[in-house]
C-alpha cells in the first residue's frame, strides 16, 4: 500500500473524524478508477514532515513555506483547499496575530519587547507571515525580548492564555476551527491584527507521479466537493472547493522571506 497522510488539520476531534471520512470517499473513488495500492485509511504513524518526501506517497498536505523552501522539485502540487473561514479568500489565507485578551497592546508597535510564540520555524502562517509583519518594525534584527517554539498553533494559543507568551500568529483555518469546536481555548486571547495573505496548504503527491495520476487525484477531489454524501464532512472541515495552483503561485511566500532579509530581519527575534 502507498502512503496517504492528511495531518495538518486533525484536531479538535471532529476534524479528524471528518478527514477520515473524506479519505474513505477519495480512496474508494481512486480504487474504482483503477489505481493500485490505494490505502484504506490515513497513516497516523509517519510524521507528516517525513511523509512529504516518501517515495510511496500518494497524497499528503503540506504548508506553503516548506514547499517553497524544501519541497520544490521533490513533490507534485495536486490542489489547494479553499476553506470558508474568516480570513480565507479562495485558496489564499492569512494569519491572525493574537495577544492576551486583556493585553494593553493596540498595534504591533506596542509589542516591542514582548515575548513571541511560534509553532515551528518553517511554518508559513506561524513564522513566515508573522516575520513579514514584524520586519519593518525591527531594529538591528530584533523586535521581541524572547521567542518560544511551541510545536503547534494550538500550543501557541495556550501559551498566551497561560501568560507564557504575549503574541503569536495563528492561521485563520486553525483559528476558525477552534472557534467552532473548541471556543474555550480562545477565551484568553483576542485578535490584534492580521497578516497579508498567501496561498494555502497544498495537497501534494510524489515528484515522479505520472501526469495521469495527478489528474486523477484532482478529479476525485472535485468529486468530493460535489458529492451530496459528503455535505456534513465538508461543513465540518469548512471545505468549499479545491484550486489548482502552480509553483509560481507559491513564489510570493519565498519573496516574503527575501524581503524580511533585506530589512535585516531573517528570523523572528
Amino acid at each position: 500500500m502507498r502512503l496517504a497522510s492528511l495531518a495538518m488539520y486533525a484536531s479538535p476531534p471532529p476534524l479528524a473524524e471528518a478527514t477520515a471520512k473524506l479519505w474513505d470517499f477519495l480512496s474508494e473513488a481512486l480504487k474504482r478508477a483503477g489505481l493500485d495500492e490505494v490505502p484504506a485509511g490515513l497513516d497516523d504513524v509517519v510524521d507528516y514532515h517525513q511523509a512529504w518526501t516518501r517515495p510511496d506517497l500518494l497524497l499528503a498536505q503540506t504548508c506553503g513555506f516548506p514547499y517553497v523552501k524544501h519541497l520544490r522539485g521533490k513533490v507534485n502540487l495536486v490542489a489547494t483547499p479553499v476553506y470558508g473561514h474568516l480570513g480565507c479568500d479562495g485558496p489564499l489565507m492569512r494569519s491572525f496575530i493574537v495577544v492576551a485578551k486583556h493585553s494593553a497592546a493596540r498595534s504591533l508597535e506596542d509589542l516591542r519587547g514582548a515575548r513571541a510564540a511560534i509553532n515551528q520555524p518553517d511554518s508559513n502562517s506561524g513564522t513566515n507571515l508573522f516575520r513579514a509583519a514584524i520586519a519593518p518594525l525591527s531594529r538591528n534584527g530584533r523586535f521581541f525580548s524572547s521567542v518560544v517554539e511551541t510545536g503547534s498553533h494550538r500550543n501557541s494559543i495556550a501559551a498566551i492564555a497561560a501568560s507564557k507568551a504575549d503574541v503569536a500568529a495563528i492561521d485563520c483555518v486553525t483559528y476558525g476551527n477552534a472557534l467552532r469546536f473548541d471556543p474555550e481555548s480562545l477565551a484568553g486571547v483576542r485578535i490584534l491584527t492580521q497578516t497579508v495573505s498567501g496561498p494555502g496548504l497544498p495537497f501534494i503527491t510524489r515528484a515522479d507521479a505520472p501526469e495521469t495520476e495527478v489528474a486523477l487525484l484532482r478529479q476525485v477531489l472535485q468529486q468530493a466537493i460535489a458529492a451530496p454524501s459528503l455535505a456534513t464532512v465538508r461543513d465540518v472541515l469548512c471545505l468549499k472547493d479545491f484550486a489548482v495552483l502552480s509553483d509560481a503561485d507559491y513564489e510570493p511566500l519565498a519573496e516574503l522571506e527575501r524581503q524580511a532579509r533585506r530589512l535585516g530581519y531573517p528570523a523572528i527575534a
